[in-house]
């Protein structure tokens, strides 16, 4: 429990007095944000504002991590390593977005093709590599199985180990690709995705810890309800330096914002959410645990498919975030209740795997 602390703390640390430099660095630079003309009117005024914020958050991240293990002398983990690796993976995908759209100072950074692509080969790398470092349990870091709250018995190896591996490939990098772009969709106000990914991270934080406790430490007798996850100590870690890192860079950028985390940060936050679910074995839950960055994407997805069906609109302006903008919300009111809806239903989350826990236990 110690080094989960120690990894929050140190992660805060670094990104609350980081930031700032950070800031005057791309300052110095010119590295400021473009806004779409066919955004909110009253978003124009944040053109310029730094952006590529989810530097600090990721090298915090990474320190947090570091820190925690050389401090309690533990050696790192594999599944700590992978969502670590995906987070900057995606991170750098993001930067190369950013950078682009800085470059030719305009709101558009990477083709389209060239950012599912860059996100394809991140994720690829961390599937193939995430059923490998088979455990003295013979336990990988990932499994091929569909999990809800843990593993269910449906398994993609149904059809044989090379279809299994292709489908569990295509299957974990859909939902790498699903979360990145929801954090995306979602760092559209000042603070929002910032402030949703601490009590994401902070409901896995929980939820980690708890497995942590109650792992399977037997292969001939299995305690009740413990789980076959493989270092779920070392996601613990993780997910805590991530909260650190979110609230530190969280202080900079409520509103007003001086700083964005931009596509480094979004990418990175999304896809780290979708590798700790895929490695806790909580693929499903995670909608839970994440459910403001779900809505927002369905949010999107229902005014594209019922514009393109009935030539009408169901929300002002999609996001959602901007519906509520147009209808003369404040800013900071929208993002206050938004963190409240996602810290109710990472709430839920957490009851729904404790519940199903304790229901093993009968």
């Amino acid at each position: 429990m110690l080094s989960v602390i120690i990894s929050l703390s140190t992660a805060l640390f670094v990104s609350l007095f980081g930031t700032p430099l950070l800031v005057r660095v791309l300052r110095k630079r010119s590295y400021g944000q473009f806004i779409r003309e066919d955004g909110p009117t009253s978003h124009l005024v944040k053109r310029g504002t730094p952006t590529m914020g989810g530097i600090v958050i990721i090298g915090a991240t990474v320190l947090g991590y570091a820190v925690a293990n050389l401090t309690s002398q533990r050696m790192p983990n594999p599944s700590g390593l992978l969502v670590l690796g995906l987070m900057i993976g995606l991170g750098f995908i993001g930067f190369l977005d950013d950078f682009t759209k800085v470059r030719k100072e305009r709101s558009l950074g990477l083709k389209p093709g060239a950012k599912i692509v860059g996100q394809g080969l991140v994720g690829i790398t961390f599937s193939v590599l995430a059923l490998q470092f088979r455990d003295d349990f013979n336990r990988t870091p990932a499994t091929m199985n569909i999990s809800i709250v843990r593993d269910t018995p449906i398994n993609l190896a149904f059809a044989g180990t090379a279809v299994g591996l292709v489908l569990f490939v295509v299957w974990a990098n859909f939902l790498i690709t699903a979360w990145s772009n929801a954090v995306n969709l979602t760092d559209g106000l000042d603070g929002l995705a910032a402030g949703a990914g601490a009590l994401a991270f902070g409901g896995y934080t929980v939820v980690t810890i708890w497995q942590s406790y109650q792992v399977c430490a037997s292969v001939v007798t299995p305690a009740a309800g413990c789980y076959d996850v493989r270092d779920p100590r070392d996601l613990a870690i993780v997910c805590a330096a991530i909260v650190g890192a979110c609230v530190g860079f969280l202080w900079h950028n409520t509103s007003p914002a001086s700083i964005f985390m931009g596509d480094t940060g979004s990418l990175a936050l999304g896809g780290a959410f979708a590798g700790v679910s895929i490695l806790t074995q909580t693929e499903v839950l995670a909608v839970l645990l994440g459910a403001l960055f779900v809505v927002i994407v369905f949010s999107d997805v229902i005014q594209i498919g019922f514009f393109k069906a009935t030539g009408k609109r169901v929300f002002r302006m999609a996001p959602l975030h901007h519906h509520f903008e147009l209808k003369g919300w404040k800013e900071v009111t929208i993002v206050v209740r938004f963190w409240m809806i996602q810290g109710l239903f990472a709430a839920i989350g957490i009851a729904l795997f404790y519940t199903e826990w304790l229901a093993q236990q009968l």
